[in-house]
């Protein structure tokens, strides 16, 4: 009797996998579309769930599950992640697969402009970074491989990466640490040239004068993409938020600002991920995204900025301080933001929400042409704060002494 319940539970188990898997013996695919990315669980927000970073295409990932519009992938022997259905991609026509890969030699070097970690694979792998500080590293980890690295090569060409060194955190996991000479992040990207894993590093640039910097300005919204609505003067978030845009394009542009990117200067709908592909080509020295807030409680009103790379938080507390200045109420500096302009390592960015659409006070402010440019004038400063606090003659108890 005990054989035939179990023969029964076995076959309803093989039964629920055949269904949660929908093409039989699939077992393998590889990541496909507009900036996969793996997450971390099956939660959800209206962002959507918490994600680990975005991953190259082409990328082998191995299938265990399915559920609604998600995929589980074991990542190694104790980790697993989520990816979207609609960015894997069968995968048939690989030889057999291994049960860990090995890895090769490192070569850091640099050109005129970047630094580069090159680290050679037998096989596109997945993999997770995430950035530290104090002090300033990149750190990836690389899944489902066992460490056959004995040459670690770093010429003299390099500028921003100071140290690298790995480690074999698990059986099948190999972590790599990047130490920088900077102690600000200004960015980094990975992604796979055949089978090797190019880690693109940022340099800190050369004079930090906002004059001589690459900004981007993103208005958010825009097009069949309307975003929140005022409760009073109705305002619609798309075209206060262009307004914003273009009164913070011509504050830069005054002061002698000559390099500025407009994601959008017209109310036209533009994908967020066409947004950040757009500006991964651009490759701006920083960026900021304009939004406008909204509550179902009508009391709740003020100014909020928000990052997701812990590298990246300076840039946006010093805005956040310089907008206090207009007597607005704090919402507060909020990291881990699940927002896709948040999202990239590229460049360091920061999502201001300016106020809350929702507020009957905050709404008449946000419509005025003058706030618009006095919080164009506050963004600005808090660029300048932040650039001066990198500089190594910065003072920060005198900070406050000296801001105008």
């Amino acid at each position: 009797m005990k054989f035939i319940f179990f023969a029964i539970i076995l076959f309803l188990s093989h039964t629920l996998l055949a269904q949660t898997i929908p093409t039989k013996g699939f077992r393998y695919g590889r990541t496909t579309g507009k900036l996969p990315a793996l997450g971390y669980g099956m939660g959800a927000d209206r962002l959507g769930g918490a994600k680990m970073g975005y991953i190259d295409t082409n990328v082998l990932l191995k299938v265990i599950d399915s559920s609604n519009d998600l995929y589980t992938v074991q990542l190694s022997k104790f980790h697993t992640a989520f990816l979207e259905k609609t960015y894997l991609k069968a995968d048939t026509a690989s030889p057999l697969k291994k049960p860990f890969y090995l890895t090769g030699s490192f070569l850091a070097k640099g050109d005129s402009a970047f630094d580069y970690l090159n680290i050679n694979f037998e096989e596109k792998l997945p993999y997770k970074t995430w950035m530290e500080i104090n002090p300033s590293r990149i750190v990836v980890d690389i899944y489902g491989v066992q460490s056959n690295t004995n040459w670690v090569t770093q010429l003299s060409s390099l500028k921003a990466i100071k140290n690298i060194y790995y480690q074999q955190v698990e059986d099948d996991i190999v972590r790599i640490t990047i130490e920088l000479n900077h102690q600000q992040h200004w960015g980094y990207n990975l992604s796979y040239k055949n089978k090797t894993l190019v880690v693109k590093v940022k340099r800190q640039p050369a004079i930090l004068d906002i004059r001589k910097m690459v900004i981007a300005i993103d208005a958010g919204h825009g097009g069949t993409n309307t975003g929140a609505g005022g409760v009073l003067l109705k305002a619609v978030e798309k075209e206060q938020t262009l307004l914003f845009a273009k009164a913070l394009e011509q504050s830069l542009m005054k002061i002698g600002v000559k390099n500025i990117i407009m994601t959008r200067n017209t109310d036209t709908s533009i994908e967020n991920k066409d947004r950040i592909i757009f500006l991964q080509e651009k490759n701006p020295d920083l960026l900021i995204s304009l939004h406008l807030n909204s509550s179902t409680k009508a009391d709740i009103k003020g100014v909020s900025t928000y990052y997701k790379h812990i590298g990246f938080r300076p840039l946006s507390q010093q805005i956040l301080k310089r907008m206090l200045e207009l007597k607005l109420e704090e919402f507060g500096n909020i990291g881990h933001f699940n927002f896709a302009l948040n999202a990239p390592t590229d460049f360091p960015n920061c999502l201001v929400e300016i106020a809350f659409l929702s507020n009957e006070a905050d709404e008449k402010r946000i419509v005025n042409p003058v706030f618009k440019k006095e919080v164009a004038s506050k963004i600005q400063l808090g660029i300048k704060d932040w650039l001066k606090s990198l500089s190594p003659n910065f003072n920060p108890s005198a900070q406050g002494k000296k801001l105008k």
